[in-house]
């Protein structure tokens, strides 16, 4: 078989089409947001948000157990969009009283959202097997049904994070200054973290509810290192997520190999790559280079027999 003949092989399969355009979605909506995460050091909620999820899931082959439904699993991303988006607004609300610190809040959702999800799952009768689909990505199950809610949901977080950009920056660079300013802040900070939790669900098909934070994030911090636009940043961030999810996808089309895993993996080499590339241009622009021009240079001077004016008056 040649390289052509593969290639023509991997896009005509039924299930690496529905797989390649669940990954291109997710890879174009996840960044979107984690743009945001960023801006507010909230880049680990993802990883909260994703280990709640888990105990939708549960709770979706519960009913759909209890429902008689043929597969058991079909209600697994409604319940795991509840789930998050529940998750979502009790830590905003708890952020925002101050009652406690956000990273306790997000400890909390870490312990009780996985251990929760693992005892249900278990209780629907689901297996090991399952729950690493979950934990882990599980692209190659992508249903019709599946495709359809992912790119429904992609199309939200996809219209709703371009199109408030503005408000949602406005909060997110600075949240006093908007309030101040008249900006409906906690409504938006409610909106930024509704939309992370579907976000979460969205992506959890592809990487996995453990490895969906890195989908968001990695991103953006590659596009950071090419930019310091915050328009330019979201946007570069999405072709590079395009460009991970798929590529990784497509590898694991020959090599047998974990697809969640394989498109982290290709996003920290893309991002080590970057900043090895940008450090190396960095400091070629500084080799030669006089800070001051302005101001003669002692060597120069030294070397053409003039003393520099003492300026030192004792």
């Amino acid at each position: 078989m040649t390289f052509f003949s593969e290639i023509a092989a991997l896009f005509t399969d039924p299930l690496m089409q529905r797989s390649l355009i669940a990954a291109f979605i997710v890879g174009l909506a996840a960044p979107v947001m984690g743009v945001y995460l960023v801006q507010r050091k909230l880049s680990l909620l993802g990883d909260g948000l994703g280990h709640v999820a888990l105990t939708g899931v549960a709770l979706g082959w519960i009913i759909g157990a209890a429902m008689g439904l043929v597969e058991r699993d079909a209600l697994a991303i409604p319940g795991a969009v509840v789930a998050a988006i529940i998750g979502s607004v009790a830590i905003e609300l708890v952020r925002e009283r101050g009652k406690t610190s956000g990273d306790v809040a997000l400890a909390i959702l870490f312990y009780s959202g996985i251990a929760g999800g693992v005892v249900l799952i278990g209780l629907a009768g689901g297996t090991n097997a399952n729950l690493m689909a979950y934990l882990f990505g599980s692209i190659s199950t992508v249903t019709q049904l599946d495709l359809v809610l992912i790119a429904g949901l992609g199309a939200v977080i996809i219209a709703v994070g371009v199109g408030l950009r503005s408000l949602f920056f406005a909060v997110s660079h600075d949240e006093e200054f908007a309030r101040a300013s008249g900006l409906p802040v906690r409504t938006a900070n409610l909106a930024i973290a509704v939309i992370a939790a579907l976000t979460v669900t969205v992506s959890m098909r592809v990487v996995g509810l453990l490895l969906v934070s890195a989908l968001m994030i990695l991103p953006v911090a590659v596009a950071q290192l090419m930019t310091a636009s915050f328009k330019t940043t979201m946007r570069i961030a999405m072709v590079i997520g395009v460009l991970v999810t798929v590529g990784g996808l497509s590898i694991t089309y020959w090599v047998p190999l974990s697809p969640g895993a394989t498109i982290v993996v290709l996003a920290v080499i893309v991002y080590v790559v970057v900043a090895l590339v940008r450090a190396v241009l960095t400091k070629s622009q500084h080799i030669g280079h006089d800070p001051h021009p302005d101001v003669p240079d002692d060597v120069a001077l030294a070397e053409a027999g003039i003393k520099e004016p003492d300026t030192c008056n004792e």
